[in-house]
């Protein structure tokens, strides 16, 4: 009978610090105006062209402390692609690069994170474009230390860099140029500068 009662005991004291595990967790939501998810490639061999996405969206469930802990998940609005060159923005939204109307939104969700050294740490997660999903790691910056805004919102910023080569998500359009090479480097390496914002508890903005 002791041995039942030390049982449960054991059971309600883990449960007790799951609960409270959990009940730490919150939710940061990405100020879409105070963020950016940018790129850049090499074009026609020469120049780097580079670019963003004026719509990003997205979560990170974090108990502000233990980076480890963290969840972020991200969605990026396809069609707000802006390299400043109307046409060149319209071919990356047709059906030779992002496809958008088969395709609207790039996603992010992330898998594993790794500190690195105090303000540095390594994002790994599955990145989703036109309709093909692959792992990419991160390396980031940050979170910043949390300030409070005048609204009594919390907000961190960090700042997230990779690599990717381009067809292995299917944007494989390409031509080749009379003196060699091509005229859309594989390539693209991107930027992401996010601002987070945590509203006060029970006050359901941010």
């Amino acid at each position: 009978m002791r041995q039942q009662h030390l049982q449960a005991a054991a059971v309600a004291a883990a449960t007790l610090v799951s609960g409270q595990a959990l009940a730490q967790q919150a939710t940061w939501t990405i100020d879409t105006a105070h963020s950016s998810a940018q790129f850049s490639v090499r074009h026609m061999m020469v120049a780097t062209v580079r670019g963003e996405f004026a719509n990003t969206k997205g979560t990170v469930t974090w108990d502000g402390k233990n980076l480890a802990s963290a969840v972020v998940e991200a969605t990026i609005d396809a069609a707000s692609i802006s390299t400043r060159e109307p046409k060149r923005d319209a071919h990356l939204r047709s059906a030779d690069f992002f496809d958008v109307e088969k395709y609207p939104t790039l996603t992010f969700k992330s898998t594993r994170i790794e500190p690195v050294s105090p303000g540095k740490f390594r994002m790994a997660g599955n990145l989703t474009m036109r309709g093909v999903t692959k792992p990419v790691i991160f390396d980031v910056d940050g979170p910043t230390q949390a300030v409070k805004d005048n609204r009594g919102n919390q907000r961190v910023g960090a700042s997230a860099t990779a690599t990717i080569n381009r067809k292995d998500f299917g944007l494989t359009w390409n031509a080749a140029l009379e003196t060699g090479g091509v005229v859309v480097s594989d390539e693209v390496k991107i930027t992401l500068d996010v601002a987070l914002v945590q509203a006060p508890a029970g006050s359901g903005r941010n």
